[in-house]
């Protein structure tokens, strides 16, 4: 079996893999390791959620949605994936699509002034 750096381990080292590349701001290398981790333990939000987010900040947004809309399916009440998938349809000019997102995360979040 061939194996890399990014997927070599347990899944408990490379989620923490992970997170050291997300932390430095190395959002591919990040989402290189969770795309197999998330594949291995799909019912697991965490590493899911770090992987929308790894999306998110390398610009890659149609798969950062497709992450957060699975979250979301799951956990309609997921206050942050709501949260990031306002912005990442923000980011693509989708404003429209955007703002029940938006509205539902400031609801879950407590802040109502924005309603």
């Amino acid at each position: 079996m061939d194996t890399t750096y990014y997927d070599h381990g347990t899944p408990a080292e490379r989620w923490e893999r992970a997170q050291l590349f997300f932390d430095a701001r190395d959002y591919a290398a990040a989402a290189r390791v969770l795309g197999k981790l998330v594949e291995e333990v799909p019912e697991q939000t965490g590493p899911r959620l770090l992987l929308a987010r790894a999306y998110y900040h390398s610009a890659q947004l149609r798969r950062a949605e497709s992450e957060l809309h699975v979250i979301i399916e799951r956990d309609p009440v997921e206050q942050y994936a709501r949260l990031l998938l306002g912005r990442t349809l923000q980011r693509q000019g989708r404003d429209g699509e955007a703002e029940p997102h938006m509205r539902l995360a400031s609801a879950l979040a407590g802040d109502f002034e924005q309603l």
